[in-house]
């Protein structure tokens, strides 16, 4: 198969795979009530739907790319997807609320091993200026999933059942695989060796944090089980990060936060996870409980806001190859701010959907802008070698900020309303906008703040050659690395 045939193949798949797990962590949402009354769940059952998918996904993302880099990439990819495909169908066949809520942890699990390794093999794959355009429709099919789940959702279901949510996962799957498996090369990481304390220390941490966020939406924040869980997770991320600076084969180099461009990229990715993802929460339940729309014709109404990532998340990685990704996040994070503001303001019983076109438009374009640079500007601050470990760090820690702002949005919204009646939604709902338009404004400040040049494909491409980076030079490519760290701008 000749190279841009199978350049061309592997962005198919991984972009239908991430598709798939990134679908899957919204899907649900809208199939709650059908699940409460099919299977007599309580509300903490539902919750717990939801949230073990995220809690095992945010948790594992950096240990699945941990096993790429040891294991071979395309080797735990075919796992990863086996793990989603098989967990699926179990949550379909699930006759209790038990079963379904392991099943979903499962895939959770498969979901954190294919996420990192979709953007990694990105980057083994487009090495030369073609990889902004690659990620650039990598994050557009991102965007989509997320814009589409609760659309996807409330069509099966409203068609269908719930079960088929998940029945829907498994062809694809059982196609992707074998696809995967014959078409995508294989690739290591830059150590031989896989580091099991730093893997340790990081999932303890990670699970201590997003278990303590995730119960904070039930139990509140000075809940004896939410405070010792945050403590106990951030003195197990302490530990990790200690850990890795004195660790020969780091799971994680701590180096990579000595760049400016990762560290500010990363505070980028957090802050518009936080203010976004927070937001469209309530934003979908707004648009059924107070405006009246179903969930289908919520989710086709949402598709404006996917319309405007899909068109600009390849242009976006396009020119921010060229141009570089720091004006692109700035613009980013300032349109979604901008919009959510927008938003904030216009909430009533009664808003007419042609007047949050254009704000639904601005958040769509204002995610694209950071989607495709922020991938670029992470995978050009490291070695290609080291694209597993900046990729998992950097997934990671966008799930956390979603996870942290539904949980803060959640928390502000039921402290000034709730859902007894229209009026004490939005009395909720508005104090936590701003919130998110907060956050944003502050990603971006911090971006504007802290300027960065990270370098392009070509450059990172002529200096690997130049240094003899390579597979096969893995030890060496970490030590030119490090060299390029301490260049920081």
């Amino acid at each position: 198969m000749s190279g841009s045939r199978r350049n061309g193949w592997t962005l198919g798949i991984v972009s239908v795979a991430l598709f798939m797990v990134v679908l899957d962590n919204l899907v649900v949402s809208v199939a709650l009530p059908t699940i409460h009354r099919d299977l007599g769940a309580s509300i903490q059952s539902l919750e717990w739907t939801v949230n073990a998918y995220v809690l095992s996904y945010a948790v594992l993302l950096l240990t699945g790319a941990a096993l790429g880099d040891r294991f071979g990439r395309r080797r735990m990819f075919v796992i990863g997807m086996s793990i989603f495909t098989g967990a699926s169908a179990l949550a379909a066949l699930a006759p209790s609320t038990d079963l379904l809520v392991a099943a979903r942890a499962v895939q959770g699990t498969g979901a954190a091993i294919v996420t990192p390794l979709t953007l990694t093999l990105l980057a083994e794959a487009f090495t030369d200026e073609r990889r902004g355009l690659a990620i650039g429709v990598w994050s557009g099919v991102s965007g989509i999933a997320v814009a589409l789940g609760p659309l996807v959702g409330g069509a099966v279901v409203q068609a269908i059942s719930w079960h088929w949510i998940f029945w829907i996962n498994v062809p694809i799957g059982i196609c992707l695989i074998p696809l995967a498996a014959r078409t995508l090369k294989e690739s290591h990481g830059p150590y031989g060796r896989l580091d099991i304390p730093g893997l340790a220390l990081a999932s303890t941490g990670a699970f201590g944090i997003v278990f303590g966020l995730v119960r904070a939406q039930s139990l509140g924040w000075t809940s004896s089980m939410v405070l010792t869980s945050l403590i106990a997770g951030a003195l197990a991320l302490a530990g990790f990060v200690r850990w890795e600076l004195r660790a020969s084969e780091p799971m994680l180099p701590m180096g990579f936060f000595a760049r400016r461009s990762f560290a500010v990229t990363n505070v980028a990715s957090l802050s518009m996870y936080f203010g976004m993802f927070g937001s469209i929460f309530f934003l979908s339940q707004y648009m059924q409980n107070v405006l009246g729309n179903t969930p289908l014709q919520a989710g086709l109404k949402l598709l404006v806001w996917t319309g405007a990532t899909m068109v600009v998340a390849p242009l976006a990685g396009v020119f921010s190859e060229r141009l570089g990704g720091r004006p692109f996040m700035f613009a980013g994070l300032s349109l979604q701010a901008g919009a959510l503001a927008w938003l904030a303001l216009m909430i009533s019983t009664h808003v007419p959907y042609s007047e949050m076109i254009p704000p639904f438009i601005m958040a769509g374009a204002g995610m694209a802008l950071v989607f495709a640079p922020s991938a670029n500007a992470i995978l050009s601050s490291v070695t290609a070698q080291q694209a597993g470990q900046a990729s998992g760090a950097n997934n990671a820690i966008r799930e956390v900020g979603g996870v942290l702002g539904v949980a803060v949005l959640a928390s502000v919204f039921t402290g000034s309303g709730g859902y007894a009646s229209p009026h004490a939604f939005i009395a909720g709902l508005r104090p936590a906008m701003w919130v998110a338009v907060a956050v944003l404004a502050l990603g971006a400040l911090v971006v504007a703040a802290f300027p960065f040049r990270a370098r392009s494909t070509a450059e990172a491409a002529h200096r690997d050659s130049a240094t003899g980076e390579g597979s096969e030079h893995a030890r060496g490519g970490e030590l030119a690395g490090a060299g390029l760290l301490r260049g920081a701008a």
